[in-house]
């Protein structure tokens, strides 16, 4: 299948799916989390993956495109991104993973500030985040650290991209205050394992 966006590149997929793949086969219990589906590149790849499985898939976006930036997110080769900006609507989303004939996921359309402990699973055992800006990664870790499950991995986006400083601000700030999590980085992505 072909990916529906350039928002992600297949070496990309091949590293979120490899890792997710590790953690089916290690049987660490939990669901999967996505922030930041936008049109379904990735969650067709990842609700394919847990077809055979009894895991839900759970997405959040606001469908409302890019949020403003923080001033953690400021890089002279982002000036591009701007407000509303990767903006998809709900409706694009569930016709694409409808028509990849996919189990739906769990849709949550909110900004991942207004998220709270009742808007995600209680255990992740995999979660993949592309916020693209600092907030949008540094509130789903705070919102999920108490549901990581031993073993959990954290694939975020963007990680390795000049143009969006803010999401590898986030994340190494998130594992001062975590120690004992380990991460590598791989393409733009950094991969977290809990």
């Amino acid at each position: 299948m072909g990916l529906l966006s350039d928002q992600v590149d297949q070496k990309e997929i091949d590293v979120i799916t490899r890792e997710l793949k590790r953690v089916i086969d290690k049987n660490i219990s939990g669901d999967v989390v996505e922030f930041g589906c936008y049109i379904g590149t990735t969650s067709v790849f990842l609700a394919r993956m847990l077809m055979p499985t009894d895991r839900e898939l759970y997405v959040y976006d606001s469908f409302a495109g890019l949020p403003e930036k923080h001033a953690k997110d400021t890089s002279p080769l982002g000036e591009r991104f701007i407000v509303g900006e990767l903006m998809a609507s709900k409706k694009q989303f569930i016709k694409n993973m409808i028509q990849a004939g996919v189990k739906m996921p769990i849709i949550k359309k909110a900004w991942f500030s207004d998220l709270t402990h009742d808007d995600v699973p209680t255990k992740v055992a995999f979660a993949f985040l592309d916020g693209d800006y600092y907030r949008s990664v540094v509130d789903p870790l705070r919102l999920l650290e108490s549901c990581f499950v031993p073993g959990a991995t954290i694939v975020v986006d963007d990680y390795g991209n000049a143009a969006l400083p803010g999401a590898a601000r986030a994340v190494d700030e998130w594992l001062q205050k975590h120690p004992s999590a380990t991460k590598r980085v791989e393409h733009s992505l950094a991969v977290i394992y809990i």
